[in-house]
């Protein structure tokens, strides 16, 4: 009876600061095909706000939707999987902090796995879907579907034995649930903690602006900016008198400029409603970060002046052609025919932008929203002169600055190169463009930028260089600052002793612990313990108080966290000098032991085989804090034992997540 009283009361005690999520919520049934032959349906009914990650979702990004037969199981010999399962709409997403676009299921999800029997006689298969579904917060998904092929739609578990969970977790963890108590002592700084943070996306608008700064820079290249005042010209001389008939020209002609860019990116659209999966198998694709890599140096060298990107002459004789068909048709022909010759200074730029999009949230809309601006900004200039030609008195005059800005353009083309490059090593693990290469690249690239503003490196096509103005010795000076900015990565924090981190390069650069000298296996090169026994065990030895930190290597805000939060000075000396840090991984695929490979009890009813470290400290989580969701943090005495205040989830503000780690000090000082 004294278990009873105790056991209900930590459940009490916990509910108060714990619960179990559930945003999903699964239903089956079986669709004949032929008598050896069954499509296996399970839908998932999914809360707003919640995302459940498709089969087909990014590698490097949240977990996949993973299907299989239930090992165990009297028929798992009988049957066999077809392919994959078919899926229901998904939705793409660029996530910034795995950066990857992922592919994910809102509102409501449908999979339909097909199945072959070999053996007519089952009525039964049993099925297991794993995966992960996130908010603020993301959880680990494990479903045991059990499907009747008589006409039966249940979906039911089979399985009901009973686990004694204290002997289970006493064998597995060291501790059982009744050994857990929360401290009766208490601080002023106690805080609650939920998971809300409200996420930006990138708008189309946003999008739009980018192009519109690319179409301005295109406008500044030698093959462009001449064309303005020829092109007013011509259409104001030829309307004579008629000055309005040349501004209505004018307009259409800057008009068909915007039409021309916004078709180019119609085949995105037709290859997306063709194969919803296929921009995102393109963008997360390593290949095509490598081709990404090699088109984009191709480009730069095209701008340094070595060779001229063009398009075949019998395209622009053709268009040329159709300038004499006279009328709004003849006007469309003469962009068209504008588009086409400017192409080797627009072409780098239409594919950083093309590159962008696909590497970015939205895919073939974001192209045409981006296409757009560029279109924009080119055709612009055309209406705006005409309409006031007075104002192409204030152009500059072409020369050679119209190649210096070309030439520019090019080296920042060839260090965006790079990135791509580093998104390939980094999904790979080849080692290759670590932070300390990756930075040194940078560096020798935009050393060669200054050297080139100030003049002492030239290009094939410069003009010769008789005195430094006062933008270029600006420019230079700008440029070389950013070069020591750079270098400044490589200042090593003696307290993380890894390199500091760059702001400006968030993003860009591969994470500072992807590093050849300061390599470090845990967050900011803390000392951690991956494994419960042994990090309460250490605890008790040097009389610290136990940080338990309930991660996932596919959880956002777990990353966020470590990244953002951690690293600050105040939280760093917690956790490094006050804390001994356990962090268990609830989404890590290592399996267990042999002997570890037991049955448990599930929060929700029946039981289930831990098979791997993933569910073991997942198991660990839902059984002894009734919670699910990561990150998720506790705090405990030495011996594991006591709960020394409310745990906290995703807690961004320092200062709350300051004096969450102060307050488990001070009642562990309380304790007698």
């Amino acid at each position: 009876m004294k278990y009873y009283i105790l056991l209900a009361f930590f459940v009490f005690g916990l509910n108060g600061f714990s619960q179990i999520l559930d945003p999903v919520k699964w239903s089956t049934s079986v669709e004949k095909i032929s008598d050896t032959e069954y499509d296996l349906v399970i839908t998932a009914d999914i809360e707003k706000d919640w995302h459940l990650y498709s089969q087909y979702t990014a590698e490097g990004g949240s977990l996949p939707i993973e299907i299989s037969k239930k090992q165990g199981d009297k028929n798992y010999e009988n049957f066999e999987l077809v392919g994959k399962a078919v899926e229901s709409d998904t939705i793409k997403k660029y996530n910034d902090i795995f950066e990857v676009t992922e592919t994910f299921f809102e509102h409501k999800g449908v999979l339909k796995q097909r199945i072959k029997l070999k053996n007519k006689d089952v009525s039964t298969v049993s099925l297991i879907l794993t995966g992960q579904v996130c908010k603020e917060v993301c959880l680990q998904i494990y479903e045991d579907f059990t499907f009747q092929l008589n006409g039966n739609n249940a979906a039911e578990a089979t399985n009901n034995t009973t686990v004694d969970n204290t002997s289970v977790n006493q064998f597995l963890y060291g501790l059982t649930a009744i050994d857990l108590a929360k401290s009766n002592n208490n601080c002023n700084t106690d805080i609650s903690s939920t998971s809300s943070e409200t996420k930006e996306d990138k708008s189309l608008w946003s999008i739009f602006g980018l192009g519109f700064l690319g179409g301005l820079l295109a406008l500044l290249t030698p093959c462009v900016f001449p064309m303005i005042p020829l092109t007013v010209s011509f259409f104001t001389k030829k309307s004579g008198s008629n000055k309005s008939a040349g501004i209505s020209k004018a307009i259409l002609y800057g008009f068909f400029i915007l039409a021309v860019y916004l078709i180019l990116s119609i085949p995105f659209h037709l290859l997306d409603s063709i194969n919803p999966d296929i921009l995102n198998d393109i963008s997360t694709n390593v290949t095509l970060n490598i081709i990404f890599f090699l088109v984009f140096v191709f480009f730069a060298f095209s701008f340094f002046g070595y060779y001229e990107l063009t398009i075949p002459s019998s395209w622009t004789n053709k268009t040329t052609q159709g300038e004499n068909v006279g009328g709004v048709l003849g006007i469309f022909f003469m962009a068209l025919t504008l588009a086409l010759v400017s192409f080797s200074c627009t072409g780098p730029i239409l594919g950083s932008l093309l590159a962008g999009s696909l590497t970015a949230d939205g895919g073939a809309w974001q192209l045409t929203a981006g296409m757009g601006g560029f279109g924009l900004a080119l055709g612009l200039p055309f209406a705006l002169f005409a309409m006031f030609p007075n104002m192409m008195n204030a152009l500059p005059k072409s020369g050679g600055w119209l190649n210096t800005t070309k030439v520019v353009l090019g080296f920042f083309e060839l260090a965006l190169a790079f990135k791509f490059l580093s998104n390939a090593d980094l999904v790979k693990h080849w080692g290759l463009l670590k932070i300390e290469v990756f930075l040194g690249l940078w560096i020798i690239i935009f050393a060669g930028l200054a050297l080139y503003v100030f003049g002492k490196i030239k290009f094939p096509h410069d003009s010769p260089l008789k005195k430094l103005s006062f933008l270029r010795i600006a420019s230079g000076v700008l440029v070389a600052s950013f070069v020591i900015y750079l270098a400044s990565g490589f200042r090593v924090n003696k307290e993380t002793k890894t390199f500091t981190p760059l702001t400006l390069l968030s993003g860009l650069a591969p994470p500072v612990g992807y590093s050849f000298l300061y390599p470090n296996d845990c967050p900011n090169n803390l000392d951690c313990f991956k494994d419960l026994k042994e990090g309460i065990a250490y605890a008790q030895k040097v009389n610290k108080p136990i940080m338990l930190d309930f991660t996932g290597y596919a959880c956002v805000n777990c990353r966020k966290m470590e990244e953002h939060v951690w690293p600050k000075k105040r939280i760093d000396d917690y956790l490094r000098n006050d804390y001994v840090l356990i962090s268990l991984y609830v989404d890590d695929k290592k399996d267990l032991p042999e002997d570890q490979q037991v049955l448990v009890n599930r929060i929700n009813g029946g039981t289930r085989k831990l098979e791997n470290y993933g569910h073991k400290w997942a198991n660990f989580q839902t059984q002894f804090f009734q919670t699910n969701s990561q990150p998720y943090y506790v705090l405990l005495s030495p011996d594991g034992k006591q709960i020394l205040n409310s745990p906290v989830g995703y807690t961004p503000n320092e200062d709350d997540y300051a004096q969450f780690l102060q307050c488990g000090l001070d009642v562990l000082k309380q304790n007698p």
